[in-house]
């Protein structure tokens, strides 16, 4: 995750980060610049287009669809915020019930041995699940075209929450917890398995193909129609102005795109791995 100062403006306004969208879009707002310079050259030199012809109306179209076309905008980097800001409050929950998990079991807890096997499992948990997340097989499995029964390997999170619990229930049966002590725990190893069934819905479930599909075309032929409505009255001045509207609705998409999926590799995606690291240092500080 990217370290800033919220309040330093003129370091947001004149630095251009690598995750910043204008590297990523820079290509192809040279290739739009160009189309809507030619565009702009042909109307007003080649076909001799007049204010008076039909053209001059295509505006009046661009502007009921820059309605249009914000609004989806809007609900789509919303949502995207929505599954991110959601996947950040399941990690603090995480932290929480590892931090609950280890000072329960601190008091609970005499024989070393027993706390030694528990500094070791609790952050365990966090660190498979980080690696759990970001494997791209995780992401695949509500596709269609993927076979679940082909796949040998045992989903990891559950293996280590079973060997906690098995461990816990060890300790019952040796009589050095008791039963309201073993009910005490179980929100706590509830919890962890409700966390990661959480992060694997947003992992799993992207935004419907469909509905991501057309906003995309929808950008695509509302920029390349721009040029052939402005060009009249911005002369060549139509290639900047088409490329900012381009700037500005593209990185809209490609934001929400990003932050969509908060458990990959962007620069804007959590900090997982580093959220289990802490897990670990505050259990081992625990028990």
């Amino acid at each position: 995750m990217i370290s800033y100062n919220t309040k330093d403006w003129f370091t947001f306004i004149f630095h251009f980060h690598k995750s910043d969208t204008v590297r990523k879009l820079f290509p192809i707002m040279i290739a739009i610049a160009i189309y809507a310079s030619t565009v702009g050259y042909l109307e007003i030199y080649y076909f001799k287009i007049t204010k008076n012809d039909y053209v001059q109306n295509i505006p009046i179209m661009h502007g009921m669809l820059g309605f249009v076309i914000s609004l989806l905008l809007v609900f789509r980097t919303n949502t995207a915020y929505d599954r991110w800001w959601e996947g950040r409050k399941l990690w603090g929950n995480l932290v929480n019930n590892s931090r609950n998990l280890a000072i329960k079991l601190s008091a609970m807890l005499k024989d070393e041995n027993d706390r030694k096997f528990f500094r070791k499992f609790i952050p365990l948990y966090a660190d498979i699940l980080h690696k759990h997340l970001h494997d791209s097989e995780t992401s695949k499995q509500l596709f269609e075209d993927v076979d679940l029964e082909i796949d040998h390997h045992k989903h990891k999170p559950n293996q280590v929450k079973r060997i906690i619990f098995h461990k816990i229930n060890d300790l019952y049966d040796a009589k050095k917890i008791s039963g309201e002590q073993l009910i005490i725990l179980n929100d706590e190893l509830q919890a962890f398995t409700d966390v990661c069934g959480a992060c694997e819905r947003i992992k799993n479930t992207p935004i419907p193909y469909s509905y991501s599909a057309f906003i995309k075309k929808f950008i695509f032929f509302y920029i390349m129609t721009l040029p052939f409505g402005y060009s009249i009255s911005l002369g060549y001045y139509v290639a900047p102005v088409v490329v900012f509207v381009f700037y500005v609705l593209a990185s809209l998409e490609l934001i929400a795109e990003e932050i969509e999926d908060p458990f990959g590799d962007d620069e804007n995606d959590l900090p997982t791995k580093k959220i289990a690291e802490n897990i670990k240092k505050h259990v081992e500080e625990l028990i």
